[in-house]
């Protein structure tokens, strides 16, 4: 490979961690805000309507603050905050489940070992049996460096999640890093998308279509039949809205229905 070509894929690479650190800040501004606005309801209970008009100001300005202190293109909502619990385990941990999608360019399926990555397969069979999933966009396409389609959002921009985050789960699996930090993502792999965090995943995931070399920090929990790759594929191939290389896919993806059967 040529070291052009190497260090287009560094780059890549390095964008796409900064997008998930810059997800990671957004979340600590957000906690913070929510913060400050149960403190001033406190105030309110213990002290009386004056010192809530005081706690207001107060919390106007520090809002004001944050607000010029997050512009960000990636903002962190309240319910990507690890509040809520994990689901119940309810899944066989010795099983593989089968995450089947019906989605408006074609079905996409992959298999799931629940022996490996037990919280997840269990989050995610949680999810569908509720129809988390069902009517939501797979908001990313990336072509240039990477080469995955990311999915799981029910906001469709990149800035949704359960109300809970997943912990890291066979992150070995495929080998150590090289010398650059990295392993490969073989196609087909299915992975969890982060904030660049330790522990940090919730529902968004995304679907390697073409060799990828990523640090092993992305949870690898599935992997796709022949079928679903060259589906995907297809929507790689189409590129990104505008002709960039990360952005919103052409062809765009609806995921209309998803289920997890134990197989």
């Amino acid at each position: 490979m040529s070291s052009s070509e190497q260090r287009r894929r560094q780059l890549a690479r390095e964008k796409f961690e900064r997008q998930q650190k810059r997800r990671e800040e957004a979340r600590r501004r957000t906690r913070r805000i929510t913060a400050i606005v149960a403190a001033s309801v406190a105030v309110v209970a213990v002290v009386g309507v004056s010192a809530f008009v005081m706690a207001g100001k107060d919390d106007d300005k520090d809002k004001k603050s944050e607000a010029a202190a997050t512009e960000s293109p990636t903002p962190e909502p309240s319910e990507s905050e690890s509040k809520a619990p994990l689901p119940a385990m309810k899944i066989d941990k010795k099983a593989t489940y089968t995450m089947s999608l019906t989605t408006s360019q074609g079905d996409i399926a992959f298999s799931m070992d629940a022996a490996k990555t037990p919280q997840t397969v269990n989050s995610f069979k949680a999810l569908a049996d509720k129809g988390y999933f069902d009517d939501t966009k797979c908001h990313r396409l990336t072509t240039q460096g990477i080469f995955v389609l990311q999915c799981g959002d029910p906001k469709g921009d990149g800035t949704g999640g359960p109300g809970y985050n997943i912990p890291d789960e066979n992150l070995d699996a495929l080998g150590k890093a090289g010398d650059d930090g990295t392993v490969v993502y073989p196609p087909g792999t299915v992975a969890m998308a982060n904030t660049g965090q330790p522990d940090s995943g919730g529902s968004q995931f995304f679907l390697v279509y073409k060799e990828t070399k990523l640090p092993p920090t992305y949870t690898p929990f599935g992997t796709m039949d022949d079928a679903s790759l060259k589906a995907v594929e297809k929507v790689g191939e189409a590129g990104v809205e505008g002709g960039a290389g990360d952005g919103a896919p052409k062809k765009a993806v609806t995921v209309e229905k998803a289920s997890v059967e134990k197989r």
